[in-house]
């Protein structure tokens, strides 16, 4: 409770013993015992009657219904938990999941609409082929945008190395 080291308690016995002098030091030492023991007693008296007031009004059943519904078992985190370990377990490689009767019908629309989408596309290109004609001139390219020096460009074949 103190942090009285035995250097501290005998300066405080020779201070005593100075202060009250040796033949009244046995009786001081025997009332301070009786105090001492008096406040140990009315703390243990204090905190039984706080106890009893706490299970009187049902703080022990509070505090247990807390603890209950702090355990994650009651949220149901260990069946989450299992899911998780479960899913990370799974390897789709190896546990084909088996088509059920409408995933083979919905694969052969799905089918026909992949082919349907890419002949209309193939008549698209071919249209666009047919509609432009041999003799025409090409479109002319975009002007290139000038974004630094003659140094920061490349050669190419075409240019002569200076």
């Amino acid at each position: 409770m103190f942090d009285i080291g035995m250097t501290e308690l005998l300066v405080i016995g020779v201070v005593a013993l100075i202060v009250v002098g040796p033949n009244d030091l046995p009786g001081m030492f025997r009332q301070l015992g009786r105090f001492t023991g008096k406040m140990r007693g009315m703390a243990r008296d204090f905190q039984r009657a706080m106890e009893d007031a706490a299970d009187e009004s049902g703080v022990k059943d509070i505090s247990r219904d807390l603890k209950g519904m702090a355990n994650p078992k009651k949220f149901g985190l260990d069946k989450l938990k299992d899911a998780a370990g479960d899913f990370e377990k799974w390897d789709p490689m190896k546990s084909p999941r088996k088509a059920g009767p409408n995933t083979s019908a919905l694969s052969e629309e799905r089918q026909a609409e992949r082919d349907r989408i890419q002949t209309a596309a193939a008549k698209r290109m071919e249209a666009r082929k047919t509609a432009a004609a041999p003799d025409a001139v090409p479109e002319p390219a975009a002007p290139v945008k000038d974004t630094g020096t003659a140094a920061d460009t490349p050669l190419t074949a075409d240019e002569p190395k200076e």
